[in-house]
């Protein structure tokens, strides 16, 4: 596969299993045994996905990750002991991507990562550019084209549609969008992301029919199968 892998677990004998594993399927592991030298790697190098511990001495995943999402949308996959739902959460609040309890399958573990890595590249990148179907974001101007017609957005209908393109073909749920674009302290209601969405599409125009409500559930960004 070829993926550049940063590997960050204090436990020497499990991070080297998880660096042999990724050998061993072809991909170009680095592994640390702590946040600040993970940090410090990923300013001098970028990295297809993110094996990160929770409980570490010093700075914890938690921070790490907060850290790493200030930069970047690479996808990160918590390894943890902890089963709590309230840390689960936390883990998400901050950017987290997916959780896997220990002791944990290295297939399933794998297939986790390879599958949210394939889903990131799947939003078409080219440098400052994100383009899903018709749909393309520059993204240091904040501008938006459908079908290369320019189109304006408010910063929150922006937000929005950024989210959807990065985790196209996705279920959204309202929460999970509101946490996204408001910030998970956000204390409105849930329906200001139903209204935000309808403008959204309205402004969409031909492109409109791509995202899909999922009752009783949230939205999802539908990529016809050509453009997959």
């Amino acid at each position: 596969m070829d993926y550049k892998i940063l590997i960050v677990e204090d436990t020497p004998q499990l991070r080297q299993v998880l660096q042999d594993y990724f050998i061993s399927k072809g991909d170009l592991p680095t592994a640390t045994p702590d946040g600040l030298t993970a940090l410090q790697i990923a300013e001098t190098e970028a990295f297809d996905g993110v094996l990160l511990d929770i409980m570490m001495p010093g700075l914890d995943g938690l921070a790490v990750c907060r850290a790493l999402r200030k930069k970047s949308d690479v996808p990160i996959i918590f390894l943890t002991a902890l089963s709590d739902e309230e840390d689960k959460l936390e883990g998400y609040r901050l950017g987290g991507d997916d959780y896997v309890t220990k002791p944990f399958s290295m297939a399933v573990l794998y297939a986790k990562l390879t599958a949210l890595i394939q889903r990131c590249r799947g939003s078409v990148r080219q440098g400052d550019t994100l383009t899903v179907g018709p749909i393309r974001l520059q993204l240091s101007a904040k501008k938006v084209f459908v079908e290369d017609r320019p189109i304006s957005l408010t910063p929150k209908e922006y937000r929005l549609l950024e989210q959807l393109m990065r985790n196209r073909n996705t279920v959204l749920s309202r929460d999970r969008l509101l946490e996204l674009c408001w910030g998970y302290d956000y204390e409105g209601d849930a329906r200001a992301v139903d209204t935000h969405i309808r403008r959204l599409r309205e402004k969409l125009g031909p492109a409109a029919g791509l995202i899909r409500t999922v009752v009783k559930t949230g939205y999802c960004l539908e990529v016809p199968y050509e453009n997959r």
